[in-house]
């Protein structure tokens, strides 16, 4: 028998509206509760309201790249367990590229055009972990981080 599985809160941050839209109609399918933005610059604020338990993030995004994001958020939740990080990316496909996204805190790593099954395979592991405390992230270390 299948444990029953819990509902994550999932932020998808991708310039790309049909991606964001693609894959939050099969997420939500999943029973999942999906939140969609569209420029870097409002993940940060998004990630201080939703508190996701996941977090998918396009590497090349105006406003903040997905990697410059990546280093926020591990900045964030030092100390604390952070959402599962998931970089995707249609261009930043090398092995190099993979390297760096986990060097910065990417938990995974998905090629454009991403599988949707391969996304809610990630997540299916996540979702069958009871439910976890959400701490909320240290804004201030955020910020000090991202001036330097």
């Amino acid at each position: 028998m299948t444990p029953p599985r819990r509902s994550l809160r999932v932020l998808l941050a991708d310039d790309e509206r049909d991606t964001t839209r693609t894959l939050a109609v099969l997420l939500e399918d999943e029973g999942h509760v999906v939140h969609q933005v569209n420029h870097g610059a409002d993940v940060v604020r998004t990630v201080h309201m939703v508190r996701p338990d996941a977090i998918v993030l396009d590497i090349q995004m105006p406003g903040k790249s997905g990697y410059a994001l990546a280093e926020e958020l591990k900045a964030m939740y030092y100390g604390t367990r952070a959402p599962l990080l998931v970089a995707m990316s249609g261009k930043w496909t090398q092995d190099s590229d993979r390297i760096l996204a986990a060097r910065l805190g990417f938990d995974h790593y998905l090629k454009k055009p991403a599988n949707p099954q391969e996304l809610v395979d990630l997540l299916n592991p996540l979702s069958a972990q009871p439910s976890p405390q959400h701490p909320q992230p240290d804004a201030a270390s955020a910020q000090s981080n991202a001036g330097g």
